[in-house]
């Protein structure tokens, strides 16, 4: 009876160290998989610099407010009344919102390619595996900050 006990005790430990060597090998991270994570948040980063550029120019470019008074004007976080009391003319007012839906459609865009990307190039498991990781995980954090700034080298920036 004894050897049934110590063979039934073997088994199981033995089942353990199995399913905890499946749960690290599922957690591991491969060197694909943290390309694919990279170039998705590359991609991502590029246009969001791309956004930010395009709503510079807007602002700069823009006849109807200058810089320095769309800076003030957008720190009133669109409180009418605050609006009023520092004298936003029509023109102002139609160039900030023309402005704001640029960034919001812009924003959109983005939020919509991250989603797409991380479901279909990445996968969401293995997004949320990486991601992990890179909280976790000093090395995985170092090796992908490698791979961004090659991308971001490839790309110019």
């Amino acid at each position: 009876m004894k050897v049934i006990n110590f063979l039934a005790t073997l088994l199981l430990l033995a089942g353990a160290f199995s399913v905890q060597a499946q749960e690290a090998e599922s957690t591991a991270i491969s060197d694909d998989e943290l390309q694919r994570y990279a170039v998705m948040m590359d991609s991502i980063d590029e246009m969001r610099v791309s956004l930010l550029s395009e709503i510079s120019e807007m602002v700069k470019n823009n006849e109807r407010i200058t810089v320095s008074r769309y800076n003030e004007l957008t720190k009133l976080d669109d409180n009418q009344e605050k609006l009023a009391a520092a004298n936003a003319t029509e023109d102002e007012l139609a160039a900030l919102k023309e402005i704001q839906d640029k960034k919001d459609s812009g924003t959109v865009k983005i939020n919509d390619a991250f989603k797409a990307l991380a479901k279909e190039y990445v996968g969401a498991s293995t997004y949320n595996k990486v991601r992990k990781a890179l909280k976790d995980e000093p090395e995985v954090k170092s090796k992908y900050q490698t791979l961004l700034e090659e991308l971001k080298a490839d790309n110019g920036g």
